[in-house]
């Protein structure tokens, strides 16, 4: 059983033109759904937003034509909770992806009417769309930046401890919060954005070890593209050996299938797969004694081989059991065919014998071509090719 570790790929970046012309043996293609669910739990599910609105400090809100026309003062108003966040994304091609937060956020304060204070506490519905997208691309990284970060308020609610609440308190606050929300929201946004961006491009350039044969390093080749349909992403993959020699492999773009029902599409070609089985595959040499214990008819092909030495060998005669060598010869490779793997191995065959007084005595060298069905699947985040004799 051979296993290729496969890339965790978790990610996010939007944005050229599909029609850029990249060179990489590593291609993916993402539906909107599984960026939706990778953003979701990156931004939401871990607490990131909330953590990061927690420090949210809304302005001391003044007005007048609070309880019989008194001034009316709003201070210390501060994020308590955030409910029921939802998280959607969409895919503007050849710009971006817009991200779209929908939350109610609780907040609450000191409300001054008058001479009376006391606690009020507003409930507000918030809708927050931004246009992102990545830029500045150099050596696997790239920047995200956030356009058009627009903020709609919803339904408001206001609850005085005293019940006590007049139409304009509700105006004052609606005003208040409508100038001001949009202001302190949209940068927390970018700095979530940014931050989820770090932490997913991280997953886009990684060194897999390879045994102790050597390495796969892997990262963005260019930056991400959009269509309607899916985001697409272009790794470029060094192979390395021990010592750091990097083992060649064609890198031409390649067309991906359509997403249909799936999340994700990654391809890897077959030149690809070529350098990473060259580090896999290093089976050294095997030496089989056949005896009749291991190698049924040994006894019987011996005898027969022992007539062909030479009568000036009389040490060869019977004493020494038939022994074969199997040595890789060259590099493995790798044919992909439409519902169909195979790997190719050559080998060298070697039957001898080995005399008494030392010295081995080759009856057959042959190379041989074998082709070893190979069973594609994937389990556990790792790409697992199963290999059987054809």
């Amino acid at each position: 059983m051979t296993m290729l570790k496969l890339f965790g790929i978790i990610f996010f970046c939007g944005l050229l033109s599909p029609s850029q012309e990249v060179l990489s043996g590593l291609s993916c293609a993402v539906s909107p759904g599984a960026m939706q669910n990778v953003l979701s739990d990156a931004i939401l599910q871990n607490g990131l937003l909330q953590q990061h609105l927690q420090g949210l400090v809304l302005p001391n809100i003044m007005g007048e034509g609070g309880l019989l026309n008194s001034p009316t003062s709003i201070t210390g108003l501060h994020l308590v909770k955030v409910q029921l966040p939802r998280l959607s994304v969409v895919l503007l091609p050849g710009i971006g992806v817009q991200l779209t937060i929908a939350a109610k956020l609780e907040l609450s304060g000191n409300c001054l009417v008058g001479l009376l204070s006391e606690l009020i506490d507003i409930s507000v519905d918030v809708n927050i769309t931004a246009n992102i997208k990545c830029t500045n691309f150099e050596s696997g990284t790239v920047q995200v930046v956030i356009e058009d970060c627009l903020c709609v308020l919803g339904a408001i609610k206001i609850k005085l401890l005293s019940g006590l609440l007049s139409l304009s308190v509700n105006e004052i606050v609606l005003k208040q919060l409508t100038a001001t929300l949009p202001g302190l929201l949209c940068p927390v946004v970018d700095i979530v954005v940014n931050l989820v961006n770090i932490q997913l491009l991280g997953t886009l350039n990684a060194v897999i070890p390879v045994g102790t044969a050597g390495t796969i390093h892997y990262q963005l080749a260019s930056l991400p593209f959009t269509s309607g349909l899916f985001l697409g992403l272009d790794l470029d993959g060094a192979v390395k050996q021990v010592g750091g020699s990097i083992i060649p492999h064609d890198s031409s773009p390649s067309a991906l299938p359509p997403l249909l029902d799936k999340l994700l599409v990654l391809g890897l070609r077959q030149s690809f797969l070529n350098a990473v089985l060259s580090l896999l595959i290093q089976i050294p040499p095997q030496t089989f004694t056949c005896t009749p214990e291991v190698f049924s008819g040994a006894s019987r092909l011996q005898e027969a081989i022992t007539t062909l030495v030479p009568a000036g060998c009389p040490t060869c005669h019977g004493t020494s059991p038939l022994s074969i060598k199997l040595t890789l010869f060259g590099n493995p490779l790798i044919l992909l065919e439409e519902n169909k793997a195979t790997v190719e191995l050559s080998v060298m065959i070697q039957v001898f014998i080995k005399r008494l007084d030392g010295p081995i005595l080759n009856l057959l060298l042959l190379k041989a071509d074998l082709g070893l069905n190979a069973h594609v699947s994937i389990a556990g985040g790792r790409l697992v090719l199963g290999l059987s004799l054809g």
